[in-house]
């Protein structure tokens, strides 16, 4: 296996963002269309918290009526919190030059599956354990 490959090989530049003057129904929207499980949330460019999918569920009753009455609920739970109050604040960050095996330490040891890439505070990927899993996969 290749030895002190920069995360920046693996991670997504082309990162879907949210910005705390968006709401949770567009976070859904996004997750949805995109096929995606995390979303950092910017101020400009700088990251200032990450919503997880998972984050939404918790303050969801989806999973506890039918489908037909879901979305109703959703819309209206959602409308009770704004992005922020729902996003992790506290972030672990890696710089674009960590390596994945460094990167992949931090997820091992974690609760998250997703980690923000930055040059200090901006915001230049995002990496997940995906992306580690098919980096692996390739390896083989």
């Amino acid at each position: 296996m290749k030895q002190r490959v920069p995360i920046s090989t693996i991670m997504t530049k082309n990162v879907v963002k949210l910005n705390t003057s968006d709401d949770l129904t567009k976070a859904e929207q996004l997750f949805k269309k995109h096929h995606i499980r995390h979303i950092p949330v910017v101020n400009g460019n700088k990251i200032i918290g990450m919503l997880s999918y998972t984050d939404l569920l918790r303050i969801s009753f989806a999973d506890a009526v039918d489908d037909d009455d879901s979305e109703v609920i959703d819309t209206t739970v959602y409308n009770m919190f704004t992005v922020e109050q729902v996003m992790a604040k506290n972030l672990v960050k890696v710089s674009p030059d960590n390596t994945i095996k460094e990167t992949a330490e931090i997820l091992s040891k974690k609760e998250f599956h997703a980690l923000p890439v930055c040059e200090d505070d901006l915001l230049v990927g995002i990496v997940t354990t995906t992306d580690l899993i098919k980096y692996l996969i390739d390896q083989y």
